[in-house]
Order: C-alpha cells, then sequence, then structure tokens
C-alpha cells in the first residue's frame, strides 16, 4: 500500500495555513519530514492507554476564520442556542487497524468496514473485515490525488479528495469508479442523512450535495454559543429511529428509558457527529441548524503521550446500527475502538 516516496515539491498537510499556532507547524513539520523519510506511517505503534476521561469536554477551539456565506442556509442564524451536553464514554470492545493506514473516512455496513486513506500516492478506498482486518477489496487513487472522507449511499460510495477540488463514485459492490464530480475549496470530511451528502471543507461550514446530481444545495454554520467551530473534518450521522439515537420516552410514559450508545438527539432529526482535526474532540452537531449540542473528549482513548508522531490524529468515526455504538479511530492507529456514550 506504501509504495514509492512523495514528490519533492509535496509538503506535509500539517504545514498548510490550518494549523492553529506556530508551535503546531513547527512540530508538525517535524513530524512530516520523519515520515518521509520513513516513507509513510511507522510499522509499529506505541501500546495504549484505554481509559475514559474522568471530567468534563474541552471548550470549543478559537478560530477567528470565517466560512463561505454565499449559499448559507438563513435558518441556521434564526435558531436558539439549546444546552450543550458533555458525553462520556465506555469502551466496549477494540478491533485491529492497520499502522499503515492514513484514515480519512471510515463506515461500517454490515460487519464490513470501508475506508478511505491520504497521502500523496498513498491514497486508497479499502474495505474490510472488521474482525479479522483482512482487506478484502482495495481502490488505489491516481498519484496526483490526496484522499479524503467516504460515505456509503445506498448501492455506491463516494469519496472525496483534499486539494483537488475533485470527487469520486464508485459502486459498492465492484468498487467499479462511475464517475467524477467537481467542488469548489477543500474536500474534508463526508456523510449523508439518507436524502443528501454533507460535507466538510476545513471551514465552519457543513455543505449539503444532491446525491444524483451532486450539486449543492445549501450550507449551515456551525456555531456554538455563538462562536463559528472550524476545521471540521471526519463526519458521521446518526439517524433517529428504532436502529438510531433514540428519543426520550413519553412524561408519565411506562415505557423504558432509551437503550445504551449513542444518546438520544433533542430536536427529534438525528445528530451529526464532527472530528476537529489535529484534537481528540468530537462535536455532536444539529445538521439542521448547525447548533452545536455536545462535545465527547476523547484523549484518553489514545492518549497522545503513546503515539510515535503527533501527526496520528484522531480522525474515524462509524456508527454501528445493530449495538448503536460509535467506531472510532486515527490515521495510523492500531487499533479501532468500540465506544458507548452516556451523558454526563
Amino acid at each position: 500500500m506504501r509504495s514509492g516516496q512523495r514528490p519533492p515539491q509535496d509538503q506535509d498537510r500539517l504545514c498548510d495555513r490550518r494549523a492553529r499556532s506556530l508551535h503546531r507547524v513547527l512540530s508538525a513539520c517535524v513530524a512530516g519530514l520523519w515520515l518521509v523519510c520513513a516513507g509513510g506511517c511507522p510499522s509499529k505503534a506505541s501500546p495504549d492507554a484505554n481509559q475514559p476521561p474522568a471530567k468534563t469536554s474541552p471548550q470549543p477551539p478559537a478560530d477567528s476564520r470565517q466560512p463561505p456565506a454565499n449559499t448559507e442556509k438563513p435558518a441556521a442564524a434564526t435558531q436558539q442556542p439549546s444546552a450543550v451536553t458533555q458525553y462520556r464514554y465506555k469502551v466496549v470492545k477494540t478491533y485491529p487497524h492497520d499502522v499503515q493506514a492514513f484514515t480519512q473516512g471510515l463506515e461500517y455496513e454490515d460487519g464490513v468496514l470501508y475506508e478511505g486513506t491520504g497521502q500523496w500516492g498513498q491514497s486508497a478506498l479499502i474495505k474490510r473485515d472488521l474482525e479479522s482486518n483482512k482487506v478484502l477489496k482495495r481502490e488505489r487513487l491516481p498519484r496526483q490525488y490526496f484522499g479524503e472522507g467516504i460515505t456509503i449511499f445506498r448501492d455506491k460510495i463516494y469519496q472525496l479528495t483534499w486539494q483537488s477540488q475533485t470527487g469520486f463514485v464508485y459502486d459498492k459492490a465492484t468498487f467499479r469508479l462511475l464517475k467524477e464530480f467537481k467542488y469548489t475549496g477543500e474536500g474534508w470530511g463526508l456523510t449523508h442523512d439518507d436524502k443528501q451528502l454533507i460535507m466538510s471543507d476545513g471551514t465552519a461550514t457543513l455543505r449539503f450535495l444532491d446525491p444524483n446530481t451532486l450539486a449543492e444545495t445549501h450550507r449551515v454554520t456551525v456555531r456554538d454559543n455563538g462562536q463559528d467551530i472550524t476545521e471540521l473534518n471526519e463526519l458521521e450521522y446518526v439517524p433517529d429511529g428504532p436502529h438510531g439515537a433514540q428519543p426520550p420516552p413519553a412524561v408519565n410514559s411506562e415505557e423504558s428509558p432509551p437503550r445504551a450508545g449513542v444518546p438520544h438527539a433533542e430536536q427529534g432529526a438525528g445528530r451529526l457527529f464532527a472530528n476537529i482535526w489535529y484534537s481528540d474532540s468530537i462535536v455532536v452537531i444539529d445538521p439542521a441548524t448547525g447548533q452545536v449540542t455536545g462535545w465527547l473528549d476523547l484523549t484518553y482513548l489514545w492518549p497522545a503521550a503513546s503515539r510515535p508522531s503527533d501527526q496520528f490524529v484522531l480522525n474515524g468515526i462509524a456508527w454501528l446500527p445493530k449495538s448503536n455504538h460509535l467506531l472510532i479511530t486515527g490515521k495510523c492507529w492500531p487499533k479501532l475502538y468500540e465506544i458507548e456514550l452516556t451523558k454526563q
């Protein structure tokens, strides 16, 4: 999977304009140079400390960049902010993960894991058996593309690229390329709400795309307490219903409370989980308004001090519908973690 060296003109992704501080840029560049010499992710990763956080999630990071506003959905600005939930988690099970996989997108369906990976000349779309990590199918991207987020919508797989303004649509069964599509700006994360594709671009903006025409229909801005939450990356939508986020029980009802897993959506429209790039935080979003409804701190899932490089950041979220749990991993992580969420 890791054949060849990156072209000399390529720069490490962590050294681009999105780094939030000089310290992070310098440390990321050092890590990037080390990776070039090593030919990608190292073959071994340090043992992890599998302990959940004992305290609340961090406050959202400050960032002064503003998202594109020309097609922003007006409703997002008129919504009143709701209470923000701090989530805790419990690790239910772990699975092996390829430490050479620079994870950019993660999807689960019927016991099979679909993963989109990045890096110049190394990007791919991969289908694996979740339990064994055995590769069932692999489609490599042309060397000029840096792969990003993926999502499965019915019988197709959609995949973004970082700076090439190009996306790909594959047949889910065969990985045969069906078509390419274009978009402006950068591609980061991708998911869908069973009606539209939802795309992140590294800003506070979420773009909604028609899955048939790939045309953009509208945008919303993600905000918490009036502050834009930027650098939204990997996305995962969790729907309401029998196999999704459970609605709260009726008042004075004798019905049993919602089952454990991913707690219910407050507004009954499903929720969007988004990793914030270069952090161990996941933000929970109402996709209809962009309002943040929760935060999840995964600092202790695989602590940064145990990772061989600070480039190995959290960046993989998949929903397991039968258990209503989340599957979490990161770039070149040795494990996937199945976690159950509870409110704090």
